[in-house]
Parts: C-alpha cells; sequence; structure tokens
C-alpha cells in the first residue's frame, strides 16, 4: 500500500532557509503579530498529521469507491466527510482567507505548502477546499461588501463550499461561444439557462450549500469573450438569517467516469432558470474568473508536486526493500537490493533532483503573490504572472513524468493497484489537462507573457537572477550563466518572430525557460546551506543532487536551444489530407 510522510524538514528549509520569509513575515505589519516561524511550523505539523493519517491511507479506498450520483444526490466516499469535516474545524479551509471575513490571513507561501501536503495525500479529496479557496479569491476581489458579507466567512470556514463553471459541451478554450444566459429580473438578480461540464466538486453533501461562479451572457452582450458576465450562483438561496434555505433550479445531470481523480465529483450541471447574482462589471466576467483560474494553476502545480512526491517516497521505499539482482562479486548467490542498480538511482535521482527544485520554485512564486499583496508590490505581481504558466504547465509535466518514472522502478509491481502507483499516475495526469491545457499555457507563455512586452518581464527577471549568482558564484553552477547568456540572445530573437512561428515554439520554449529557472532554484538550494543549521547528512544530500542537477539534467537546455534555433514553418508543411 502506498504510505506518505509530509516532508516537513524541507520545506521548512525552503520557507526560511532559501527565502527567509520568516524574516520577511516580521517585517509587515499585517503578519508580524499573527505569525513567525514557531507558528508556521505547527500550522504544516497539524496539517501533516491530517494528510498523513486521516487522507493518505484511504486515497486508494476513495479510488475505487469514487463519486456516485444516487437520486440526484453525489454521494462521496465516507471518510471524505471526516476528513473535510477536520479540515474545517481546524481553519484550513480558510487558512489563507482574508481575516476581516473569518479567515485566518496567512500568507500564500504556507498556504502553498499545505496544498502540496493535501495533493500528496489525495489529489481528489484536494479539490474540494482548493476550489472553494479559489473561489473565495474572486469574490475578495470582485464582489461587493454585501456579497462578501453573506458568503465569505461560510465559504472560509468550510459550511459551505464553490466551483467554477466554465465549460460547454462545445466551448472548452473558446468561451466566446458558450450559450449559457442570463436574463435580468426585476429584483436585481438573474435568471440564469443552460448547462456546464467538467464541474469540479459540483455536487456533494460534504458542505451545507455549494456557490457556484458561473460565466454565461446577458441578452445585450456583444459577441465574442468580451461578452462573458460573471454570476454566483447558490445550490440553496440564503435565506434572511443567511443560511442556506430554498433550493435553486441548478441541478446535477451525471457525473463523469474518469481515467483518474475518481473521488472528485465532476459533474455535469444544468441550469433551468436559476437565480444568480452578478459579480463584478457586466461583460467583464472573463477577466473576474482568470482571478481564480490564475489561482488554481498555481494549484495545479501543487498536484504535480504532491503526486510526484509520493511517488518518489513510495520508490525509494521499495528500492531499499526489493532484492533483485546482484551488483557485487562479493557474494553472488546472495540478491541485492535493487537500490544498488545503477539505472534505479538514475531514477530516483531524477524524480529527487526535480521535486526539491519544484519545491523551491513553488514557494518562490508563492512568495512573490504575499509581497505583491502585502508590499502592494507591482514587480511581484508582474513576476508571479510571468511565473504561473510555468509553475501549471512545467511543474505538472515534471509530476506526471516521475509519477511515470517511480512506477518503472516497481516494476511489474508498479503495474498492480496495490501498491499505489499506477493510480498516482492516473490522478496527476489530469493536472496537465485541465485549467488550460498545458500547450495553451505555454501559447500564453509565450505570446502574452513574453512576447506582448518584447520580453521586457523575462529579461530583467534573469538579468537579476545572473547578477545573484555572480555576486556569490558557486563552482558547480557555472554553467547556468552561460546558459542564461544564451537565453537572453535566443529570447530577442523569439520576439522578432511572427506569432505563427511563436506558438509552434512555445512549449519548448517554456521547458527551456524552466529548466533554467530550475538550476537557479538549485543555485539557491546551494547558497541556503549552513554547517551551523543543518545536519551533515542533509547537506550532503543537497550537494550532491544538485551536482547531479547540473551535470545530468540541465544539459537538456542544449537540445532546446539548438531545436528552438531552428526553423519551425515545417509545423505546417502537411495538407490536412496528410495527416
Amino acid at each position: 500500500m502506498s504510505q506518505y510522510q509530509a516532508p516537513l524538514n524541507d520545506i521548512y528549509f525552503n520557507l526560511f532557509d532559501v527565502w527567509q520569509l520568516d524574516q520577511y513575515w516580521q517585517q509587515q505589519s499585517q503578519l508580524a503579530d499573527l505569525i513567525e516561524a514557531d507558528t508556521a511550523k505547527a500550522i504544516l505539523e497539524e496539517a501533516a498529521k491530517i494528510c498523513e493519517q486521516q487522507i493518505a491511507p484511504f486515497a486508494s479506498s476513495a479510488d475505487t469507491v469514487g463519486a456516485k450520483l444516487v437520486n440526484g444526490k453525489v454521494l462521496l466516499p465516507e471518510h471524505y466527510h471526516t476528513a473535510y469535516k477536520s479540515l474545517s474545524e481546524g481553519g484550513w479551509t480558510g487558512l489563507s482567507g482574508d481575516a476581516e471575513f473569518g479567515g485566518m490571513g496567512m500568507p500564500k507561501a504556507l498556504s502553498m505548502m499545505v496544498d502540496e501536503m493535501l495533493c500528496s495525500a489525495d489529489i481528489a479529496f484536494s479539490l474540494y477546499p482548493g476550489l472553494t479557496a479559489g473561489a473565495c479569491v474572486a469574490l475578495l476581489q470582485h464582489a461587493d461588501e454585501a456579497t462578501k458579507k453573506t458568503y465569505l466567512p461560510k465559504m472560509y470556514s468550510g459550511e459551505w463550499s464553490g466551483t467554477m463553471c466554465l465549460t460547454e459541451s462545445h466551448a472548452g478554450s473558446d468561451l466566446g461561444i458558450m450559450r449559457t444566459v442570463a436574463k435580468p429580473t426585476d429584483d436585481g438578480s438573474y435568471q440564469l439557462t443552460g448547462s456546464k461540464i467538467f464541474i469540479t466538486a459540483g455536487e456533494h453533501e460534504l458542505t451545507s450549500n455549494i456557490v457556484h461562479l458561473v460565466l454565461a451572457k446577458l441578452p445585450d452582450a456583444p459577441a465574442g469573450s468580451r461578452g462573458i458576465s460573471l454570476f454566483l450562483v447558490p445550490k440553496y438561496l440564503p435565506d434572511a438569517s443567511g443560511q442556506a434555505g430554498e433550493r435553486n433550479k441548478v441541478t446535477v445531470g451525471s457525473i463523469e467516469h474518469k481515467m483518474g481523480i475518481n473521488g472528485s465529483a465532476t459533474c455535469v450541471l444544468n441550469f433551468d432558470d436559476a437565480r444568480g447574482y452578478l459579480i463584478g462589471e457586466p461583460h467583464r466576467g472573463l477577466a473576474c474568473m482568470f482571478t481564480m483560474m490564475n489561482y488554481e494553476r498555481l494549484s495545479m502545480g501543487s498536484q504535480g508536486l504532491g503526486a510526484a512526491e509520493r511517488a518518489y517516497q513510495n520508490a525509494v521505499s521499495y528500492a531499499k526493500d526489493r532484492l533483485q539482482g546482484r551488483i557485487s562479486e562479493k557474494d553472488p548467490n546472495k540478491a541485492e537490493s535493487i537500490l544498488g542498480h545503477a539505472d534505479v538511482r538514475r531514477m530516483l535521482l531524477n524524480i529527487k533532483a526535480m521535486n526539491e527544485a519544484g519545491r523551491t520554485f513553488a514557494t518562490w512564486v508563492a512568495s512573490l503573490l504575499d509581497k505583491a499583496k502585502y508590499d502592494n508590490c507591482q514587480q511581484s505581481a508582474q513576476r508571479a504572472n510571468l511565473l504561473t504558466p510555468i509553475a501549471k504547465a512545467f511543474m505538472t509535466d515534471q509530476g506526471f513524468d516521475s509519477c511515470v518514472i517511480a512506477q518503472q522502478v516497481f516494476g511489474g509491481h508498479g503495474y498492480v493497484k496495490e501498491w499505489g502507483m499506477e493510480q498516482l499516475v492516473r490522478d496527476v495526469r489530469i493536472a496537465q489537462i485541465y485549467e488550460g491545457t498545458n500547450g495553451i499555457q505555454a501559447a500564453d507563455f509565450m505570446l502574452r507573457k513574453v512576447a506582448a512586452d518584447k520580453g521586457d518581464a523575462l529579461l530583467k527577471l534573469l538579468a537579476e537572477i545572473k547578477q545573484d549568482i555572480l555576486a556569490q558564484p558557486i563552482d558547480i553552477t557555472i554553467s547556468l550563466t552561460s546558459y542564461i547568456d544564451q537565453l537572453v540572445q535566443l529570447t530577442k530573437a523569439v520576439i522578432a518572430q511572427d506569432s505563427r512561428a511563436q506558438s509552434a515554439n512555445a512549449c519548448d520554449f517554456l521547458a527551456l525557460v524552466s529548466y533554467i529557472l530550475y538550476g537557479f532554484m538549485w543555485y539557491k538550494n546551494l547558497a541556503a546551506l549552513k554547517v551551523e543549521v543543518h545536519s551533515s547528512t542533509f547537506i550532503t544530500a543537497k550537494q550532491y543532487t544538485a551536482a547531479y542537477f547540473f551535470t545530468r539534467v540541465l544539459p537538456k537546455v542544449d537540445g532546446l536551444l539548438s531545436l528552438l534555433r531552428h526553423d519551425s514553418a515545417l509545423v505546417d508543411k502537411l495538407t490536412v489530407e496528410q495527416f
């Protein structure tokens, strides 16, 4: 059976040594009396207990039981109710929520670490509090005060949950052609009619109410994506006291039967003159919803990392216990642990190197969001925006690859359900698809984040990274500065291309930037090691893993640089009939 232990030591290392966020928190008036290192550790330790004891051991049974539609109700695995109650009672559902409306007010960097643990424990379960947190972010930024007071306290407390309803059967990424309509009524509300598909946590009994954030078009809406508005549509309409009252006209049509995340209720929702309330300005709904979608895209990165961390832990454990083959000539009649095999070590080191860089990267992006919020720092906001597609796309690509590699360590046992590896492969696969496929993330990165500002944000970031490295050089990282120089020149060349060529190069360009940024993450890890703070075992493991990354992983950049220097026009040479 698959096991899980939260990697608290590495989490603490990233929060307090690499990025020194405990010092940053103490400099902020909003955080100084709320959190410091010991408080953060206590919060993370309690979250780890819930994940390790109440969620992770039952992920396999949740996968088997799944979500079931019975007489119009979606029934979930029984232990989900107990675990969700524990999360709610402990304040985890409102961990980074606004304190004015009942949230705990903790920084994003802390909640990002809890997200990783939840995803390691059970990705399907993590989606219920995760969608709610994202919906709260959208409401906090775009709803009026009365709406915030009615909904946010109950959502932060876990009493109510949230969803986002975008996709329709004919309108996936092209939201401009959606058909769901919202008609105004005399009392200022709207009647929504239409169907939405792939709605995560769309129906369940974990909470007493579900708050749907729905994209729809007003009768006079302009064509395309500029005509989309955002509406709040509760499952139960709040009564005069603010409690869940009359049932609204939103029903579940079916639930999807999926490759993985079977415990997540992925629903078709039907709105039949359902009462809704406009959030933000008319025809500005897509911008409002992107507030939530960007939050969720960071959570996708946590899913990739969380699954890969659990896969790594179990692959290491198996490799230590599995006796197979004779590596030395000491005793030719005695089989040895497969951890002695060079290829097994190669596989495990690949996962370890990418996981630890990924955790540093996730902490960095979250800290940028905190600085954008608490310092009102526009540069931090811009950088978080630049890096979000990487967090979503690269971290989930690596997460899936790592789970497949870890499954390979198990050999035939990795293909058998009882070991839990095949579930991790199935569950994490969705993270590359939803919230915008990774191809769309790459196009967003290339066209909107890099080309749109002539590379200004990326080039400034690369210049600062190079300056940081040169100010405190570490021998093994020296190749990184050369790669940065080559990336700078390539970025300038890519910016000069037309949008078709940029689109064709987008995925490879995102991967190139990502590997170089992961190299910087390993530089930051090495620079943060201190003999007076960390054990010799911890330091040596970091140093050797970093060396492996720089000598066996980072050189992949050479291939990507070569590929991107070639003409991409071949993608358009075949006619439609030739495919």
